[in-house]
């Protein structure tokens, strides 16, 4: 896809689909539009046919016009982000159904915040032109170019600059969607290794990708029992894969994000109920998003360090899969009952926590499909965050607000970190049948001591089941404007 922007007049730009952007009461770029069009847009709003409400869209093909097809947003009502975002999308099903191969986007969404919204409409464009089967076979989708129109030549340098972050964010997402949408005999913990080993061959101006992939052997040395505890029963060998991104000085500390990567979760021993269990390919969701996120980075070359960490593993039952009751010991030297073998992520979480240690991080954050509490108490719509530090809490969460993917902060409180008590190891797996998704982050609290960090569960916003079953790229967008605006804070 290419982006660009343009100030140039109206009525002088050749495309084959228009979006415009207004309210029932016409904005001063919608009156030329009208205009242009023989009052096309009033006849519309007159006979009802567009109200000009929230995320409205309405088709308006014109072959006698000069512009002869105009898409109609509906503005009114719009009042944050999320519901932008998802106006945004409206448009966007609407342009691919008409095949059009370039389209021009008339600015006026957010009329505070140019970049922003040009930001959006990149990242919502290239997020809408994922299609599982094109995306497979290579095919080029139907839409090639988009203008991003502005009044002021003075606006196009933030325009061009919103274009170019969001589509990064949106490729990053496509990334991310791919890899989770892919079967699980396809897209193995070898298959994500050789994922990462290609992004790490990226030739970057500014910034260098260097990966690592730790096989078994790695493991056994460094002792991470726990995360080799869940790999027991499955013939297919782990892999602990690491993405070092440099854009920034050598010596600045890195943001390390640790993505779990279940390439398919059985439960193991504590076997899940058949419904339904095709989706747990997409248990490797916070691993394909921290690919999604190096992706991103590698295109923007964002001026910050930041390593990826993703345990990748299959959860399978065998003659040796871990049971109910063993007893293993972590790489931080903690021992571990595992009450229940389908509480795996936190286990190869754990050990992943502490070999993040070894890179002095500023910050950990780690990103898992990890409880099915978190979607009882937030359903589809927010991820949970859980952190040790109150300021890395909010700054996600404002990002979360920016990028219109949102998070909900739990507690991390002692009476929830005592459910995990056990009569044979340091603590069990699980804290029983209460407060889930938060005993789950005070297990992983227990290896984050030694710096800020905070846990994303991401199991209730990954993917969406049904009709229109597949990954969503969600968090690559939270992560991303999180790391956005840690860059310009050190570089102020």
């Amino acid at each position: 896809m290419k982006f660009t922007a343009s100030c140039a007049e109206l009525s002088g730009l050749k495309t084959d689909s228009l979006i415009l952007p207004t309210g029932s009461e016409l904005s001063n770029s919608a009156k030329v539009v009208n205009e242009l069009t023989h009052n096309s847009i009033d006849s519309a709003i007159e006979s009802g046919e567009f109200k000009g409400k929230s995320g409205q869209v309405l088709v308006l093909n014109l072959p006698q016009s000069p512009l002869q097809r105009i898409i109609l947003l509906g503005t009114d009502g719009l009042s944050n982000q999320r519901q932008v975002k998802k106006a945004v999308a409206a448009a966007c099903q609407a342009l691919n159904k008409t095949q059009s191969k370039t389209a021009l986007w008339v600015s006026g969404l957010m009329t505070d915040n140019l970049e922003a919204e040009a930001s959006i409409v990149a990242q919502s464009v290239n997020a809408s032109l994922y299609n599982y089967k094109k995306h497979n076979a290579e095919k080029s989708p139907n839409l090639e170019a988009l203008t991003f129109w502005t009044t002021e030549q003075s606006a196009i340098q933030s325009a061009n600059s919103g274009l170019r972050y969001g589509a990064a964010v949106g490729d990053g997402m496509n990334t991310a969607k791919q890899l989770g949408n892919l079967p699980a005999n396809i897209c193995t913990p070898s298959y994500l290794a050789e994922q990462a080993i290609s992004l790490g061959k990226a030739k970057l101006a500014k910034a260098s990708i260097n990966t690592e992939i730790l096989d078994r052997s790695d493991m056994q040395k460094l002792k991470m029992d726990s995360l080799l505890s869940v790999a027991e029963g499955s013939e297919e060998p782990p892999k602990l894969i690491v993405i070092n991104y440099q854009g920034a000085k050598p010596d600045e500390k890195p943001v390390v994000l640790v993505g779990k990567a279940v390439t398919f979760d059985s439960g193991g021993i504590s076997l899940k109920p058949g419904r339904g269990m095709d989706e747990m390919k997409y248990d490797m969701c916070g691993g394909a998003s921290v690919l999604g996120v190096m992706n991103a980075l590698a295109e923007l070359e964002l001026p910050i360090n930041v390593v990826g960490i993703i345990p990748a593993t299959e959860n399978m039952p065998n003659g040796r899969a871990t049971k109910p009751g063993d007893v293993v010991t972590s790489m931080s030297g903690q021992t571990i009952e595992i009450l229940n073998t389908d509480a795996e992520g936190r286990l190869i979480l754990c050990d992943s926590l502490t070999y993040a240690a070894k890179f002095n991080p500023d910050t950990v954050i780690d990103i898992a499909t990890l409880t099915g509490a978190v979607i009882s108490a937030l359903g589809k719509v927010a991820s949970g965050v859980l952190s040790n530090d109150q300021q890395l809490a909010n700054d996600l969460i404002e990002s979360g607000t920016q990028s219109a993917d949102p998070v909900w902060q739990l507690p991390l409180w002692e009476e929830y970190d005592e459910l995990l008590k056990s009569n044979f190891a340091d603590m069990a797996n699980i804290g029983g049948p209460q407060a889930g998704t938060i005993t789950a982050g005070c297990f992983l609290a227990r290896y984050a001591k030694d710096y800020k960090w905070a846990h994303l569960d991401v199991a209730g916003t990954a993917w969406v089941s049904g009709a229109n079953k597949g990954a969503t790229g969600r968090p690559v967008p939270l992560l991303m404007e999180y790391l956005r605006q840690k860059s310009e804070a050190s570089s102020d």
